[in-house]
């Protein structure tokens, strides 16, 4: 299980890659197959909404079947085959489409990591679980920046995403020989749907958070510091792969700083609650003063990926409302709120980015980052009203 538990985090690594390295690549398309910053946004979204989407049934599949196949499958032939598709792609559609078919690729991988933890290992432990998985995980953040400009710049792009398209194969393969699916539970005893989720006030007021812990800082790093630092302060693919290697190691640590502090205050709510106002703040930082400057704008960014990840945190405050026999649908039901919000926050602010194409150059930015402040305001609203759980 330890194996197993291992490659499904280098899944994982490739799941954060391919969701983060169009803000690196933005040039090399851009010139090479004519993609814009609203295209490459639409890709983005569509990856984010493609993973969600496959979320309910990944669910279903994990409670039926287990996390095995249903892991490994999937990440061969759609994640496999996706990144394929995108070297080989001519035009920006071909670049949507390879988008979403590596997303649904990806979307069992972090899902079935967490139906291991939740099944297989003490309900206290899962927060920090879940925190390092992803911490981890992020590291495929961390690749698609730099390491990905250099590289790019040394073999081109076309055989750079090829051999991550082989990397995805091997890890497909390893899933299938290493994961060991838990003791099936007996659904014929154990009653219960989504729906069953569905009734649970605090779901409702958790699913916002989920959304604002994760969306602004992995939508930003995902697409809009490349096209920010391009457009503003005229950076190159170097230039770009710094900053965001800046902002991916602080969203690392920010990763591994959410996991254990439920355990530490002795409540899932409160340390998300304060770290989102944090992001907010940075947020607002951002979008009043766009122009103080490349280095001070990509402090503001690297602040915003520490303190707004706080992803891993609400998924352990929403487990502790999940029944035993309901985990893996729960999971991905939140998986999906999250997961899509963040999708369909790409596609907006691509929308908000072209509407607002007036001068000076940091004008879009500003309101997408100011777009941002006020739907963490909302969420933080919300997430105020639900309960608190610990096990």
């Amino acid at each position: 299980m330890r194996t197993g538990i291992v490659f499904l985090v280098l899944g994982y690594v490739l799941s954060q890659f391919y969701r983060a390295f169009l803000a690196v690549m933005t040039p090399y398309l851009a010139h090479d197959i004519g993609t814009t910053a609203e295209s490459l946004a639409q890709a983005s979204g569509f990856w984010f909404v493609a993973f969600a989407l496959a979320q309910l049934p990944v669910g279903w599949a994990l409670d039926h079947v287990g996390p095995r196949l249903t892991a490994s499958v999937p990440l061969a032939l759609l994640g496999g085959g996706g990144a394929v598709l995108f070297a080989l792609a001519q035009g920006p559609g071909a670049i949507t489409l390879a988008m979403i078919l590596i997303g649904a690729g990806c979307a069992p991988v972090l899902v079935a990591a967490y139906y291991i933890y939740a099944r297989e290992f003490p309900p206290q432990m899962f927060g920090t679980l879940a925190g390092l998985s992803i911490g981890f995980g992020s590291f495929g953040n961390i690749a698609g920046t730099l390491p990905l400009a250099w590289a790019v710049a040394a073999f081109g792009w076309r055989p750079t995403v090829l051999g991550v398209a082989a990397v995805t194969l091997l890890v497909a393969a390893a899933l299938a020989r290493f994961i060991h699916d838990p003791e099936r539970v007996d659904h014929a005893a154990a009653k219960g749907s989504v729906r069953d989720l569905l009734r649970e006030p605090s779901l409702w007021l958790i699913a916002p958070m989920m959304v604002a812990g994760y969306a602004p800082a992995a939508d930003i790093r995902g697409l809009w510091v490349g096209p920010y630092m391009a457009d503003v302060w005229h950076m190159g693919a170097n230039g770009i792969g710094r900053v965001s290697l800046l902002m991916g190691l602080a969203m690392v640590a920010g990763n591994f700083a959410y996991g254990p502090l439920d355990r530490m205050l002795g409540s899932r709510k409160w340390g998300v609650f304060g770290g989102n106002i944090l992001a907010m703040g940075c947020l607002a930082a951002l979008g009043l003063w766009p122009d103080a400057g490349p280095w001070a704008g990509a402090l503001w960014l690297a602040a915003l990926g520490f303190v707004g990840a706080s992803y891993p945190a609400v998924m352990a405050h929403g487990r502790g409302f999940f029944p035993p026999h309901l985990v893996g649908r729960g999971v991905t039901l939140l998986t999906l709120f999250g997961i899509g919000g963040t999708g369909l926050m790409q596609v907006v602010t691509g929308r908000i980015h072209a509407a607002v194409a007036v001068p000076p150059a940091s004008a879009p930015y500003a309101a997408i980052f100011l777009f941002f402040a006020a739907f963490v305001a909302v969420a933080l609203v919300l997430y105020a009203f639900s309960a608190d759980r610990m096990d």
